[in-house]
């Protein structure tokens, strides 16, 4: 089994050292690498993390758009994605996935119920009734797998070729069981 992750954001984070603490070597890859034609990491997961939306926290959005073909076939030949929230009220900001999904920028806290199942103990580290959220989807395509008590959606599944993409709105750290496994897999993927 392979376990290995690149978080894309413009420069180091403090996410970066919390999936390396949980076990998983981690590769920064910046916006301007992202969108490169001769970029070629290799990886089991890429992150990409709250705040790519907003170009008051990075300039991730535009080379996520320029490489949204790569992103696909990364995808489609088993890679897994894993996309946290836009904090943006542009509703398109995951444009760039190869599936619809909009996005409503609001921050709350919400009792959730993960449905059962491996992307549950996404938050088995949390206390359910209060998780800290940044949006909600109202149009998704993929299975719904956290829900806020009032149904809005918090995070989806959406399975394309031989890999996974969660997109999420839960606006905390996943849970280290979720890192490790998430983040390993029979092989690396080429991006």
């Amino acid at each position: 089994m392979k376990c290995r992750a690149a978080l894309a954001w413009d420069s180091d984070l403090v996410f970066t050292r919390f999936i390396e603490d949980c076990g998983v070597p981690c590769e920064l890859v910046t916006p301007h690498m992202l969108a490169a034609p001769f970029y070629r990491g290799s990886f089991v997961t890429l992150v990409i993390p709250t705040g790519f939306g907003n170009p008051a926290f990075s300039g991730l959005l535009p080379a996520l758009r320029a490489s949204q073909g790569r992103i696909k076939r990364f995808v489609e030949r088993g890679g897994n994605l894993l996309v946290f929230g836009a904090m943006s009220p542009n509703e398109n900001a995951y444009d760039w996935l190869p599936f619809p999904v909009r996005y409503h920028h609001e921050y709350f806290r919400a009792s959730v119920t993960p449905e059962n199942g491996k992307e549950g103990h996404i938050l088995e580290d949390f206390d359910c009734s209060a998780v800290e959220c940044d949006g909600h989807f109202s149009e998704c395509h993929g299975s719904r797998v956290v829900e806020a008590e009032n149904g809005r959606t918090l995070m989806l599944r959406h399975g394309l070729g031989k890999g996974t993409v969660y997109v999420t709105a839960i606006h905390e750290y996943p849970s280290r069981g979720f890192i490790r496994s998430f983040c390993t897999g029979d092989t690396e993927t080429l991006f």
